[in-house]
């Protein structure tokens, strides 16, 4: 057997574990361990997070549009199909959970700089001006179109992934994401 095969093998043998468990996590969850459910909440957390944020553009609205998204998980649990796809579902909850919590909310907050700025002394951005631009012109956007944003971009999923979550199709999310992303630049060209 070629070397190349042991290792496909190898990957495929992981995979199915990781499968395995997961099923099992998220219907032990499902039926209410508590121990479960905190597996879940560790591994999925940041990815929900990370998500909710593009779409509430700070940091309180989107502790608590995660913090809604993980009761919402644990009622709702025992409806998930697929097991496999529980991170999917996770983000897609947290990320209409940040929707909501944009439309719930009267005023426009000022642009918080803290985070860019944070990053800039980090050492991962070299612009302040560059993150602020980014984060006052992804606050122009609807929720719904800094969903699909965040949901290609920050959570990776490709657009058959995003027509599922969001519905509709995968030609007519790479149009909108395709647009998004002209929008932006003109924002940023524009300044």
């Amino acid at each position: 057997m070629h070397p190349l095969g042991v290792t496909e093998l190898a990957a495929d043998s992981t995979k199915a574990i990781e499968d395995v468990a997961r099923t099992d996590t998220v219907r032990l969850a499902a039926h209410g361990d508590e121990a479960a459910f905190h597996r879940l909440v560790m591994q999925y957390h940041a990815p929900m997070s990370r998500v909710a944020f593009v779409i509430c553009g700070d940091s309180e609205a989107t502790r608590d549009a995660v913090q809604s998204a993980w009761a919402i998980a644990w009622r709702r649990l025992a409806t998930v199909r697929e097991p496999n796809r529980i991170e999917s579902w996770l983000v897609a909850i947290a990320a209409n959970e940040a929707r909501q919590s944009v439309r719930k909310r009267i005023l426009r907050p000022v642009v918080d700089i803290s985070d860019a700025m944070e990053q800039v002394a980090a050492g991962a951005s070299h612009d302040l001006a560059e993150v602020v631009d980014l984060q006052r012109a992804l606050s122009r956007l609807k929720p719904e179109d800094r969903q699909v944003l965040a949901l290609r971009f920050v959570a990776g999923y490709d657009s058959s992934e995003i027509a599922r979550l969001i519905g509709g199709s995968p030609s007519g999310v790479r149009m909108r994401l395709s647009r998004l992303i002209e929008r932006l630049r003109k924002d940023l060209a524009n300044g």
